[in-house]
């Protein structure tokens, strides 16, 4: 089977190629899949460079997340799959014509929702909703976010809008405000300016920040910390600038801050089966009545791996990039 596999860890457009792989076969409590659309994640592009908690044995196949049509099952498995288009997430090998998912890990896919919107339906949406859960606020409450432009962020502020909770949406650029208007996304201040913070505090007026949700790092873990308010919560949860968090003491001791970390794979293994199925169903909900919006920047062939994880890699995308095979 056509596939996008990588030798060896390095970066992603030069490493990356077609190749024809064996075709996978499924064992008890699998099931094989014809892949319709993959979406390139930013944590597919950090495995291929061989630093993300995850490394897998080389040569690999690229993607983590799809969604297609069950074309073979393995023993013991329900054969009513067969022919059922499900997305799956958190597997392995997805740019592929075929890949292998857990039985457990499949999620049925209504036909209001479009194969564009399904294949990214899960991994960062679900990251999201998780995140907001993990966060613990309630309806009317304000939390904040940095890298606010990003597929999670963009998710975690249609969510929480959908939810009641006010979130403020944080992005370098002033064009990101207008880019982040045209998703329904309110709240959204932009850093480039030096007064960013007191458009923060004039938003929220008296009432406190109780959570931040930080993927950037360095600095930027410092201005999260300083808006917070007493007995905050920051998560981390990725690290955009590539430097570790800085944050004054003073802030943590005085406001009795909280900083936790947030590696969605983790808190989906350990969620209970019960909350899981509750969060998806609430993600399917509010995709197919529009209040959460998966855009797409454009769709590759295979054939252009290289030309899509550039565009992948490019500021400013609309949406995800996807990979049909």
């Amino acid at each position: 089977m056509r596939s996008a596999i990588h030798e060896v860890f390095g970066d992603p457009a030069a490493v990356l190629r077609l190749a024809e792989m064996p075709l996978p076969q499924p064992v008890d409590g699998q099931v094989r899949v014809r892949t319709i659309l993959s979406p390139i994640h930013n944590h597919d592009l950090w495995t291929v460079r061989g630093a993300y908690g995850y490394k897998p044995a080389l040569p690999a196949i690229g993607g983590s997340e799809a969604v297609g049509i069950v074309d073979a099952v393995g023993p013991g498995c329900d054969r009513q799959l067969i022919g059922k288009r499900v997305v799956s997430a958190g597997v392995h090998g997805t740019w592929a014509e075929h890949f292998i998912a857990p039985v457990a890990s499949l999620v049925p896919v209504p036909d209001v929702i479009s194969d564009e919107a399904a294949a990214q339906l899960i991994a960062m949406p679900f990251s999201a909703i998780a995140l907001l859960e993990f966060l613990d606020v309630e309806k009317g409450e304000w939390i904040i976010q940095n890298a606010a432009n990003g597929a999670v962020g963009k998710t975690l502020a249609m969510l929480a809008h959908s939810r009641g909770v006010h979130c403020v949406s944080l992005v370098r650029r002033d064009a990101g405000v207008e880019e982040m208007a045209a998703f329904g996304v309110e709240n959204v201040i932009s850093t480039a300016g030096p007064d960013w913070k007191s458009k923060v505090r004039a938003l929220v007026g008296n009432a406190p920040i109780k959570a931040a949700v930080d993927s950037v790092g360095g600095v930027a873990s410092n201005d999260l910390a300083d808006l917070l308010g007493e007995n905050g919560l920051l998560i981390t949860f990725g690290t955009a600038a590539g430097r570790p968090m800085q944050i004054a003491s003073g802030a943590v001791i005085f406001k009795q801050l909280t900083i936790k970390g947030f590696w969605g794979s983790k808190i989906s293994a350990a969620m209970p089966a019960e909350e899981r199925l509750r969060l998806i169903a609430e993600l399917i909900h509010r995709v197919a009545v529009g209040e959460v919006k998966l855009p797409v920047e454009a769709s590759y062939e295979m054939t252009e791996i290289a030309e899509a994880v550039k565009s992948s890699m490019a500021p400013g995308k609309a949406g995800k990039v996807l990979l049909k095979p």
